[in-house]
């Protein structure tokens, strides 16, 4: 893959230690004409053109080169989370993910893989073989956009998962009145009963936060804290203290 696709990073926030614990790698593509393309436009098009696989592909080895890059630079790499399609999600990909995770030299705990509701239930007995062999190469794995599909709570137990991400739908929503809170309450109530870590994404305002922290959320993912940057700016986020004295000055405004 290549014309114009770029890996950008948003950073995850661990609201135990106030550090950055991971980032999501998002695929962007850079017309030549057109500048900065919309993901929400050129993946329904790479779907349609068959290329889904091969940028997914490409996405994995991306985000495992920049792990061992940043341990060049002398970084601590975060957990990095790459996005799974249902195309994808086959025993040929769980090869690919050995292969690399061997090809690069990596700690596969630092490789995470986000797959949807969707994705997992259209064969839930198929999907919990493959997570356990993904599991089995040390990866972690993430249910992504929680909330929106129809997961039973015994097929979700079964799941060898370590993460539930709340869709950020349900953290826009929370704004819209008690009910809303509630459900969202329900989630995290729920993830906590599967021993799951909770990552709310989507979060843009500092009531949004404070609800989420109290609510008890482990990890936060948004604007409010960051948008997805290249490599290099993430580097730099890495190496800053800045999340650190934002959350404070949250802490202070609320008090």
């Amino acid at each position: 893959v290549d014309g114009g696709f770029e890996v950008y990073y948003q950073p995850y926030l661990d609201l135990q230690t106030n550090a950055i614990t991971g980032c999501e790698a998002l695929v962007r593509w850079r017309h030549p004409q057109r500048g900065m393309i919309s993901p929400a436009e050129f993946i329904p098009l790479a779907e349609e053109m068959g290329l889904i696989v091969e940028l997914g592909a490409w996405a994995v080895v991306e985000a495992c080169s920049q792990i061992r890059a940043f341990l060049r630079q002398g970084l601590r790499p975060p957990k990095i989370s790459v996005n799974v399609s249902s195309l994808q999600f086959n025993a040929a990909f769980t090869s690919l993910v050995q292969r690399t995770i061997e090809e690069f030299g990596i700690d596969p705990c630092l490789l995470e893989l986000e797959l949807t509701e969707g994705v997992l239930m259209s064969n839930a007995e198929a999907s919990i073989r493959s997570l356990h062999d993904l599991k089995k190469l040390g990866v972690s794995l993430s249910v992504d956009d929680f909330g929106t599909g129809y997961s039973s709570l015994s097929y979700l137990s079964e799941f060898p998962l370590d993460e539930l991400k709340i869709d950020r739908s349900f953290v826009i929503a929370f704004d819209n009145g008690p009910r809303n809170a509630s459900l969202v309450s329900a989630i995290i109530a729920m993830g906590k009963s599967l021993n799951l870590r909770l990552v709310a994404e989507g979060v843009d305002s500092s009531a949004q936060y404070r609800f989420l922290h109290e609510a008890g959320v482990d990890v936060i993912q948004g604007f409010l804290f960051s948008k997805p940057v290249p490599a290099d700016d993430f580097a730099v986020l890495l190496g800053s203290n800045r999340f650190a004295e934002q959350i404070r000055n949250l802490e202070r405004e609320a008090a």
